[in-house]
């Protein structure tokens, strides 16, 4: 699937710095991937954000993956995850540019799974979160008690949310699902190649493929 540098435009006029993989044909489905915390070294080649980005894309998703304000050449800096919900929003609106009329998911791996979680933009049909942090003290996020889609993917043995403490922080979720990675701890370096396949799995089901 060809890839393509692609600029994302906030709200608040920031320009951000993405890949968009489209596939030759029509695309089922639309991706949008946020990175792990920029103040410990994520941007978008995140190990786990490039192997779900990849695995989307050859499966014929509509993939953007990007680098938040304040990481590599996007403009703006860091904002403890505020703003980096219009940088997730800006992906979502050039998806929906670049696929119209198809399911919208917004993902993240880490930090990037609590901002996308925070993201309720009514053209999204779920939400993807990898290893999603909770145990951090951060608030729960607003795409909580939203009746759509999610689907949390959880590591084993997480230095910062084990499985027992994501699925107490998302037990009142409607429309949850979650799976465990055994051997994986947070960065996932063992548990790639199922990162991915849940990816592909979760979108394809919310595409009714």
């Amino acid at each position: 699937m060809p890839v393509h540098d692609v600029t994302l435009h906030t709200i608040d006029g920031l320009a951000l710095v993405g890949d968009l993989a489209r596939p030759e044909g029509p695309p089922w489905a639309a991706v949008a991937i946020a990175h792990p915390h920029p103040r410990f070294g994520g941007d978008r080649h995140s190990p786990v954000v490039t192997a779900v980005f990849r695995a989307l894309a050859a499966a014929g998703v509509a993939t953007v993956r990007f680098d938040f304000r304040g990481v590599g050449e996007s403009e703006g800096s860091y904002d403890d995850g505020a703003g980096e919900r219009l940088d997730v929003a800006a992906a979502i609106e050039a998806l929906d540019a670049a696929a119209p009329g198809v399911p919208l998911v917004a993902a993240g791996y880490s930090f990037g799974s609590m901002v996308a979680l925070n993201v309720t933009d009514e053209r999204l049909a779920g939400w993807l979160a990898v290893a999603p942090p909770f145990g951090l003290g951060a608030a729960p996020p607003s795409a909580g008690p939203d009746h759509r889609p999610k689907h949390l993917v959880l590591a084993q043995h997480d230095q910062y949310c084990p499985p027992d403490a994501a699925a107490a922080a998302a037990a009142d979720w409607p429309s949850t699902t979650l799976v465990t990675i055994p051997m994986a701890d947070h960065f996932l370096a063992a548990g790639l190649g199922v990162v991915a396949d849940e990816a592909v799995a979760f979108v394809s089901r919310l595409a009714g493929r």
